[in-house]
């Protein structure tokens, strides 16, 4: 994927605080409308945008008053509480002057890495998206500690962009690319059009390019691309600092491409049929192991018995009534939930559970079938259902 690619359909664009914050005057909000012009563009354009934004406590210390030095823990959350309101505030009325709607997630690293939170946040974040919302999110920097000092907010935008299964990871720097050496300080510095891979040699030329309100640097940009790229997503990191920047960068402006090997589809698949323990299983009828075969999700009806204990989200065993191993895939039920509408119809799971049901018991995007014999054996293999 380069400047020149068509659109990609899902987009996750980081907002640092410097770009968002003038230390003196507050929010930029000239700034911040031309970004929501940029969203405005790529949703005509037929992409779903997710934006992660810095910004809450720059904007917090000072409506509070608070010095300018490095803030003590408490100070930091107070400032976070007090500036959520205010981003918030800002990015509703600056996407509603394009007629879009905005929806504030908080978020810890811990909630994308916790199995349970993160598929509960993964689907509130595709719920907003469905519904054409623009989801903001954000460290949850009222309640975090070790993240409210380090300051990552790329490496979770990182983590958001995988959870959503992006194609794009837009990180809105104050440098225009990764470079070999600090731009302004290295005479001979050189910026790369495309990274391939982040190896040691790259990952050795990254230097701090942090400023005191955007508290990151490279380094963590280069962490950010090792987990989106793995993860199928692409990432490019390109200036901010001028009106309308993503605008400019699918118009050719200057960045750095980090590539993903995979799409996000195949990477996730890859991931599950690498799982190597599996603490449960599902059996299926033949109409099942058909419908898997032609590419459809499992549906409750097709599964005959369910074996072991999972959670929903775990990767558990798909087989035929006659043992054979078919496939695995992370399962949308726990185990119990799943033995209560295993073999029922779609329309009688909501009143069989209670809730409202989640579809199928695996989705085809959460799924992997085995494709030749023997079944059994470490040498099969997998491909996408």
């Amino acid at each position: 994927m380069n400047a020149v690619s068509p659109i990609p359909k899902r987009i996750v664009i980081k907002v640092g605080s410097a770009l968002l914050v003038d230390r003196k005057t507050g929010l930029k909000r000239a700034w911040l409308d031309a970004l929501c012009a940029d969203i405005d563009m790529l949703r005509a354009r037929g992409s779903e945008v997710l934006l992660v934004s810095s910004g809450a406590i720059a904007l917090g210390r000072g409506k509070l008053g608070l010095p300018n030095r490095i803030l003590k823990l408490e100070e930091s959350q107070a400032a976070a509480a007090t500036g959520q309101i205010l981003l918030s505030r800002a990015y509703s009325e600056a996407l509603g002057q394009y007629g879009h709607h905005c929806g504030q997630v908080l978020l810890t690293l811990g909630d994308t890495e916790e199995r349970r939170r993160y598929i509960n946040a993964r689907e509130t974040i595709s719920t907003l998206l469905r519904l054409g919302v623009v989801p903001i999110v954000n460290e949850n920097d009222t309640v975090a500690t070790s993240e409210i000092r380090y300051g990552d907010n790329d490496r979770l935008a990182a983590r958001v962009a995988t959870m959503i299964a992006a194609d794009l990871l837009i990180l809105l720097s104050d440098v225009d690319g990764f470079y070999s050496g600090i731009p302004g300080k290295d005479a001979n510095a050189k910026r790369f059009d495309s990274v391939e891979e982040i190896t040691p040699e790259i990952e050795a030329m990254a230097g701090d390019a942090g400023t005191e309100l955007s508290r990151g640097g490279m380094v963590t940009k280069l962490e950010a691309g090792k987990i989106a790229t793995s993860a199928g997503t692409a990432m490019v990191i390109t200036s901010g600092k001028a009106m309308n920047p993503v605008q400019k960068l699918f118009e050719g402006g200057d960045a750095t491409w980090f590539q993903a090997k995979d799409n996000p589809v195949t990477a996730r698949k890859k991931w599950i049929s690498g799982q190597i323990e599996m603490t449960g299983g599902l059996v299926i009828d033949n109409g099942a192991e058909k419908a898997l075969n032609s590419g459809k999700s499992l549906l409750p009806a097709g599964v005959v018995s369910v074996q072991g204990e999972f959670s929903r989200g775990d990767v558990v065993r798909v087989c035929s009534e006659a043992g054979e191993m078919l496939g695995c895939g992370i399962v949308s039920y726990d185990a119990t939930d799943a033995a209560r509408i295993a073999g029922c119809r779609s329309d009688k799971v909501q009143e069989i559970l209670g809730f409202e049901a989640r579809g199928a018991m695996i989705h085809r995007d959460n799924l992997v079938i085995r494709t030749n014999t023997p079944r059994h054996g470490p040498e099969t293999e997998f491909s996408d259902a």
